[in-house]
């Protein structure tokens, strides 16, 4: 169960990618006061947490009444999480400046709206995030490994939310390059796991032999 959990948790928190989540987030609340911009930091992992512990709890369902087979979803959800980990590893975060220029250009200042949208989604819980706890609970064979999903999304929600309340110190100390090199980090063990992800998927299928 450990090392599933642990599995679990390091996917995730390499997908959400909190240091990452800073810039945009310190964009999205420029003119917050520092009360105003905790109180949409906690909203937005909240929010963020709920959405895929309600994706985990029924993502699968979800998937198998659309017909999807398990090696289908688990290569599909391998070759999104490759996309995303290409995009950090050349620090492209085409979505993030998106939805930052948006909430801008609609005028978006209530924290209940940044936070919900653009921040708690896509930006916290996008389709790689929502995808990858998915593929996860189809991998759990107990109930104990299902609970780690859970809790391993409980702490990266509480990861994330840690680091958006230091955002600015953290900004301040790491500098831009500093946040860059971390998503390269991320981003270069994102793809290994997003690859094994797919050769799961192909050995489900029974296209290959198992890889481990």
């Amino acid at each position: 169960m450990f090392d599933f959990t642990l599995t679990a948790l390091v996917s995730l928190l390499f997908l959400v990618d909190p240091p990452g989540t800073i810039p945009p987030f310190l964009a999205l609340t420029a003119r917050y006061a520092p009360r105003k911009r905790r109180k949409t930091a906690l909203v937005a992992c909240v929010a963020a947490t709920a959405i895929l512990m309600a994706f985990a709890l029924l993502g699968t369902w979800l998937f198998a009444y659309l017909g999807l087979s398990l090696p289908a979803f688990q290569i599909a959800g391998g070759l999104i999480l490759f996309l995303v980990a290409l995009d950090m590893i050349r620090e492209k975060h085409e979505p993030a400046a998106a939805a930052v220029e948006e909430a801008e250009a609609d005028g978006s200042t209530d924290a209940g709206d940044v936070a919900i949208t653009p921040l708690a989604v896509p930006l916290l819980a996008g389709p790689a995030a929502l995808s990858t706890v998915a593929v996860l609970m189809t991998r759990a064979t107990t109930v104990f490994e299902s609970a780690g999903v859970f809790i391993a999304i409980a702490l990266t929600g509480l990861t994330t939310y840690a680091t958006l309340r230091l955002a600015d110190p953290i900004q301040r100390r790491l500098g831009v390059t500093g946040i860059h090199v971390v998503g390269r980090v991320l981003g270069l063990v994102l793809a290994g796991i997003a690859v094994q992800f797919v050769l799961d998927g192909l050995a489900a299928a029974k296209i290959i032999p198992e890889v481990r």
